[in-house]
């Protein structure tokens, strides 16, 4: 399993990237996808809508189950990557290129962890 550096994560396996504008984005980590196996859905919100910081903003089927996508932040969606409605398995190709939506107006945040922090935690999860 592979944890860039560059972002922060969530312990629901969520990970954000902040982008310059003041605007981040969220995406599934490489150990969600694996975890949920090939995923054949994917259900997001609307640009404009609300999303809270601990509170589900849209879920993830996969062959296995469906599972809540978890908002590490408080904010306004700016942007959702329409891509996946078609195309779902472009999570498991490559989970950290892929986002879900692009938060901004950010309000709230939980704590997030470094990649360190996040593998370790990871290890407690599998065992």
């Amino acid at each position: 399993m592979k944890t860039p550096t560059t972002l922060k994560y969530s312990k629901t396996h969520e990970w954000i990237r902040v982008m310059d504008e003041g605007i981040v984005e969220i995406g599934l980590t490489d150990f969600a996808q694996s975890e949920l196996g090939s995923l054949v859905f994917v259900n997001l919100p609307d640009e404009g809508d609300e999303v809270e910081s601990g509170e589900a903003f849209g879920d993830v089927e996969s062959v296995k189950a469906v599972s809540d996508v978890i908002s590490p932040v408080s904010g306004v969606v700016a942007e959702v990557n329409e891509v996946l409605l078609d195309h779902p398995e472009l999570i498991n190709d490559s989970p950290y290129e892929t986002w879900l939506i692009r938060v901004s107006d950010i309000t709230d945040e939980d704590e997030l962890l470094d990649a360190e922090a996040y593998d370790q935690f990871c290890e407690t999860e599998g065992s």
